[in-house]
């Protein structure tokens, strides 16, 4: 009889082991999608992003090109075909009515494109310089209330006087400002 339990009992164990190992597993795999995308570790920006970030931050020397790379990050884990439920397109994930004021032909070939990251990642910086301009006088931190422009646009963040209290954008605030801690550019 005690053999008996003592086998149930080697089985429970082996058992559990082999759970315990599948989800290790699962886990490790996870951990590596997750660094891959930006989600655990550093944000490493993709070496084809790299100068084109420099050179777009260059254009908006008041906001760090780490806050910019973690904005695109953020925005679309650097797809420059990413679109949205809601109707952003392309890498900096702009909605149209918002590209057609803002966006830029920074590669000078007559067009101004969202798919096109070169004129993105420029246009992104340039409306970080507008929106910062424009929520100059709103209370808080200017940075913070710029990140909050770029997410839920300049009026919502001057109607509130600072950061909205839209669950959305103030995540957005946070986690822009937490992975810029995270970038790194080589």
């Amino acid at each position: 009889m005690a053999s008996g339990i003592g086998g149930r009992a080697l089985r429970s164990l082996l058992a559990l082991a082999l759970v315990a190992a599948i989800v290790a597993g699962g886990l490790w795999w996870a951990m590596g999608v997750a660094r891959q995308k930006g989600m655990l570790g550093p944000i490493v920006v993709p070496q084809e992003y790299r100068a084109l970030l420099l050179e777009a931050a260059d254009t908006c020397p008041k906001i760090p090109v780490e806050i910019l790379a973690a904005q695109i990050a953020a925005e679309s884990g650097w797809d420059s075909k990413a679109r949205s439920g809601a109707g952003a397109q392309g890498i900096a994930q702009f909605m149209p009515e918002v590209w057609r004021q803002y966006g830029v032909d920074a590669n000078n070939d007559g067009k101004r494109s969202v798919w096109d990251p070169v004129d993105a990642i420029h246009s992104a910086a340039h409306l970080n310089c507008v929106n910062r301009a424009l929520v100059k006088g709103a209370s808080g931190n200017r940075l913070e209330n710029t990140l909050a422009a770029y997410n839920a646009g300049y009026g919502a963040v001057l109607k509130y006087d600072g950061v909205p209290p839209f669950p959305e954008t103030q995540a957005y605030v946070k986690r822009i400002l937490a992975d810029a801690k995270e970038i790194r550019l080589g």
